[in-house]
């Protein structure tokens, strides 16, 4: 997949008048007391709550109808460790090898300051003007106490070289993005700041870049983070303008960088994730909040594993597990065996329930009011099952769903009921 280096018009964020002080956290989404103790009590006593990383933060965004994953995610629990107490173990994830790859690769991009990151993000983002002067880039210490503390100074930090004028690499700082209601700390590979007071998403990665094109759906992925940084970016670039008084933006363009072919040199694309910035902004709008679903659960509810004193051990029995989630409303599809870690223990009680959900999203969409296999088995041939307690939730049998099983069922039977290999003719004389 090409990756082209589009130029984007330049966009300017509004300004207000909030002293400096109290800028950089004004905008920060907190949760109340209580909702911060009943998520407590989902986790169980003494359980620290999971961060949620900008990859389970885009696939949450891509399903935004699924309340179980909302909650268990706004809650911080594991989900890992809750599908493996389940007795459902999540089959995916990098390798360790693939992990130490990447950070190795990391590293040395961003080696000696980051010259050759800078030098690859001057050339594909910023020809035509001067370029960083290695000793002239800001690198400013952006440790602090807490993912809070962290995203504090992040905040500071931007707001301080975006004042210098000059250019600015950050590693690896803390941004906040509301999640349902909830502030979630997601963390970038890097970001860097221009003379012109705009700021650039870097993400890093470990798969090759050949001839300048890479794997079409790695680079997806990693658009669908960089837009989920851009995201978090936005409210802190408002008050950068706001205290500054420069024109702040954020590109709408993120810089990919990658080995090059199969070598440890890196290259980089410039990838437009305006569709991953607008779809991720719409879908996180469209979560049902956190604090609604909580509230709407049995008070005895939790998802404590009771973990023994090794720390790893769920002692609790997967019975209860299984109906605590249970009392949260899933919305499964295929697309979740890659993005979520409940996804195999949801398609089993999707398959038990016969739902149509299990074939699809697209089949879903495509059967209207038919909710269950039954249903859809039972409106494709009238009749030739047993009767259900309910009527199919469809049109009667002008729905166009219905019409259109009932077709495909004719078709088929016609189909099956012709010889597939004719027989000899009477008349023809057999080989000799």
């Amino acid at each position: 997949m090409s990756v082209p280096d589009a130029r984007l018009p330049r966009v300017n964020v509004s300004r207000d008048s909030r002293s400096a002080s109290a800028a950089p956290a004004a905008e920060q989404p907190t949760a109340t007391p209580s909702l911060r103790r009943r998520l407590a009590e989902l986790r169980g006593p003494g359980v620290r709550p999971r961060s949620l990383d900008a990859r389970a933060l885009a696939a949450l965004a891509a399903n935004p109808g699924c309340r179980r994953r909302a909650l268990l995610d706004g809650a911080g629990i594991d989900k890992g460790a809750l599908a493996q107490a389940l007795g459902s173990p999540a089959a995916y994830g990098q390798s360790q090898f693939a992990i130490v790859r990447g950070n190795a690769f990391e590293a040395r991009v961003k080696a000696d300051g980051g010259t050759e990151l800078l030098r690859l993000l001057h050339e594909r983002l910023a020809p035509g003007t001067p370029p960083p002067v290695p000793e002239q880039v800001a690198t400013p210490e952006l440790s602090a106490a807490g993912p809070e503390g962290r995203a504090a100074r992040t905040a500071l930090a931007l707001r301080e070289a975006t004042e210098a004028g000059g250019w600015a690499l950050l590693d690896h700082p803390m941004l906040v993005v509301e999640v349902a209601g909830s502030p979630a700390y997601v963390e970038p590979d890097a970001v860097v700041v221009h003379p012109d007071g705009s700021w650039t998403v870097v993400e890093i990665k470990s798969f090759p870049m050949i001839d300048g094109s890479a794997d079409a759906a790695k680079v997806g992925a990693a658009a669908r983070q960089a837009a989920v940084y851009a995201l978090a970016l936005e409210p802190v670039a408002g008050h950068v303008a706001a205290h500054t008084g420069r024109a702040v933006r954020v590109r709408d363009r993120a810089l990919l960088v990658c080995p090059k072919d199969f070598s440890n040199l890196a290259t980089a694309a410039a990838v437009d994730v305006r569709k991953q910035l607008a779809t991720t902004r719409r879908q996180l709008s469209r979560l049902t909040r956190v604090e609604e679903i909580a509230a709407a659960l049995p008070p005895e509810t939790t998802f404590d594993l009771r973990l023994a004193d090794d720390g790893k051990t769920a002692t609790r029995r997967p019975e209860e597990l299984a109906a605590a989630v249970e009392v949260v409303g899933a919305a499964y599809a295929p697309e979740c065996l890659a993005a979520c870690e409940l996804a195999f223990h949801c398609r089993t009680r999707s398959r038990e329930d016969g739902a149509v959900e299990a074939l699809g999203r697209g089949v879903r969409g495509e059967l209207g009011g038919l909710r269950t296999i039954e249903e859809v088995l039972a409106a494709a041939r009238p009749g030739a099952r047993p009767q259900e307690p309910e009527p199919p939730a469809a049109d009667g049998p002008d729905d166009p769903a219905v019409l259109a099983l009932r077709r495909a069922a004719a078709l088929r039977d016609g189909a099956l009921a012709r010889p597939t290999v004719p027989g000899p003719r009477a008349e023809e004389p057999g080989c000799h």
